[in-house]
Parts: structure tokens; sequence; C-alpha cells
């Protein structure tokens, strides 16, 4: 549920001295028109919106790596999310358990913003793909003051300020998140967001060790505005607060300049710069439970865009197996798989990412 981040530091800027700014627009296109195209994509529902305006406002969930791995199936009275294989990360998860949380985090957002808007319903799991279904039931529409945070909520891979989460806030989050079969564990103690730094920077080493991760995680990068919308998915640049560069000059500077040690430096100085660390836990380690860690996590997120807090997913330590048991230990859930981790507090907006076309994502 994570988009990696490329630090390009100092030695970037000789490669795009290099590089010359012959052509340059022509090969990473417009910040502009980029951000015009993720506006329209966030415009807000009407007061009866169509199925396909639902669907669009679902797709602007969390997922992992932005790959957006769900087909929306409409049929009389539902719309179902199955998973689409074709966007599986199988190295990073190699047993589809991001796929089926990022099926939790659209289809409470289809939830949501359905009922808001005068279509309530119920969502069921399971079934021959094992997605999840929203049901229409009879009703009028029932404000949510999450439905606006829909448009707003957003990953940002910045360093935060630091400032105290406040005891109301911190009950507000976990109120939010309280889905049945999931446990939010809140941590806030300096120590205890220090002890998720150490597991992180150990998660980070052992990934960029791996060659297939890296490569894996290459296939979703976007360096620049036009590769972005040409495949409306992937994980963007300057949605991370990084340069925009040519794809070839990007791809150049991934190779040579991405470090375990960069990143390590990165990733610990942004959990500390963070208010607290929220890690989710499923009774059971199955799709049904993955898919409510999502709903669970998609709605903490909502409750700390709505209450000005950003946030951002570090699930190293629950994508590198050795780490899995000690985090569990860490957050008092010994002997359960630990799901989602994700840091949150104060810090500024970053160009949203993207999302491909209604019809893009619906299946026949």
């Amino acid at each position: 549920m994570k988009r990696r981040d490329i630090l390009i530091g100092a030695s970037a800027t000789l490669l795009l001295g290099a590089a010359g700014v012959i052509g340059w627009r022509a090969s990473t296109g417009s910040m502009a028109e980029y951000d015009a195209y993720a506006r329209r994509l966030r415009a807000p529902l009407p007061d009866h919106p169509a199925i396909a305006d639902l669907i669009r406002v679902a797709t602007l969930a969390a997922n992992s790596h932005n790959t957006q791995p769900w087909r929306f199936r409409v049929a009389d009275g539902e719309i179902g999310i199955l998973p689409d294989p074709t966007r599986a990360t199988p190295v990073v998860d190699p047993d589809d358990h991001h796929l089926f949380v990022s099926l939790g985090c659209a289809i409470e957002t289809l939830r949501i913003a359905a009922t808001a808007t005068g279509r309530p319903g119920e969502i069921a799991t399971g079934g021959a793909e094992e997605g999840a279904t929203y049901r229409f039931t009879e009703g009028a529409a029932q404000p949510d003051p999450l439905s606006s945070a829909i448009l707003t909520r957003q990953s940002t891979r910045a360093d935060y300020d630091g400032r105290a989460l406040s005891a109301a806030d911190a009950s507000q989050l976990a109120a939010a998140a309280a889905v049945p079969g999931v446990h939010l564990i809140l941590l806030t103690e300096r120590a205890a967001i220090g002890q998720i730094r150490d597991l992180v920077v150990a998660g980070n080493t052992a990934q960029m060790a791996d060659a297939a991760y890296l490569r894996e995680l290459k296939q979703w990068l976007r360096f620049n505005p036009q590769s972005a919308m040409a495949t409306s998915d992937g994980l963007f640049a300057a949605a991370s607060g990084n340069p925009v560069l040519p794809t070839a000059l990007g791809a150049l500077a991934f190779d040579r300049l991405v470090t375990a040690a960069s990143e390590n430096e990165r990733y610990a100085r942004q959990v500390q710069s963070s208010s607290g660390v929220a890690v989710f836990v499923g009774d059971r380690a199955d799709k049904e439970h993955w898919i409510a860690v999502g709903r669970a996590c998609q709605r903490f997120a909502l409750t700390a865009s709505a209450l000005g807090l950003k946030h951002a997913f570090i699930n190293q330590p629950v994508e590198v197996p050795a780490l899995r048991s000690e985090l569990a230990g860490l957050v008092g859930e010994a002997g359960k798989r630990p799901d989602i981790v994700m840091r949150f507090g104060y810090g500024p907006s970053l160009p949203y990412s993207l999302r491909r076309p209604v019809e893009a994502v619906t299946a026949t």
C-alpha cells in the first residue's frame, strides 16, 4: 500500500546538466496538464451521481504502488470490486495481501460516497473471485464527513513537522478505524516510533538488496508527467517531492543513485518527523480479513485527512517476512500477522497521483 520515493540529490543536478535543455518539455510533459488531469479525477460528486461517478471516486482509494489492482463489475443493484491479477506485484506481494487490502480500501470508499449521495448499501465479501460487493439498499442520503475527504486524501511521502497528536484526534482516528476483525494500534511515544523506524530501515535494507524487488519497483516508476499521464498509474516522482526527469534519465538516476544508505536515511528521517504510527492487524491472515483491514485503513486515512493530517505507508516490516514477528510483538499482537503500517503527522501537500479512467477499470 506504499509508493517508493526516488532520492535523487545533488548528483542528479549533474545528470540534468549533461542532458541539456533541448526538448525537455517534449520529453517530460507539462505539470500544468498533469495537475488539470488530477483535478478532473477529484471533481466533487453531483447530488445524484451516476454509477460511473461512484466508480471514479472509489478509484481514489489507497492502493499498493498505485497499481490500481481492481476491476469494477456493475450488475443489477450492486457493484462488485474484483482482483485484477494482471496488476499484481508478485515480488513485494507474493500472496496478494496488499492487493486485497487495496480492494478493501476501494470498497469502503465506494460505500462512503454512495451512502452520502443517496445510495446506501451493504458490503459483502467472498464469492467465486473472492472480491467484495456493494449491494444497494433502500434509503435516503446519509451525510458523512468522510465523503469530502475522499477527494483530498493522498499518501504524502514527505517530511512532517513532528507536532504531537492531540488526545481528541487520536480518539477520533481510533473510532473511525473500528472495523470488525481488525485491531488498530496507535503509537505516539517517541521511543515506540523509534522502534518502528528501526524495523522500517531493516526491511528497506533487505528489499534494496533484492534485484527482483528493484526490477519490479522500477516497472511502476513514472519519472515525469508525460509518462504518468500515458498510463494513469504508478509512482510519479513529483508526487513524492522529487524532480521531474525524462524517462531515460530518471531510469539512469534510479540505477546509479538510489542506494540502501540513501533510502534508509530518508525513511529514518521521515518516520522520526511523524506524529505517530498506526499498525493494523487482522484477526486472521485470509483474504476476507485483508479486505477488512483495507476498509479500516481507508477510514483511518480519510479521517486523518479531515483532521488536517497527512499519512504515508511504511510497510517494509510487513513485506519482509522475517520482521513480522518482531513487529507483532512490539505492538502486543504476538502470533498474528501485522497487515499495514502507516505514519501520520502534519506536513505539506504534494501533487496527487493519477487514476485510470472508469472505462479502463470496469469489467464487461
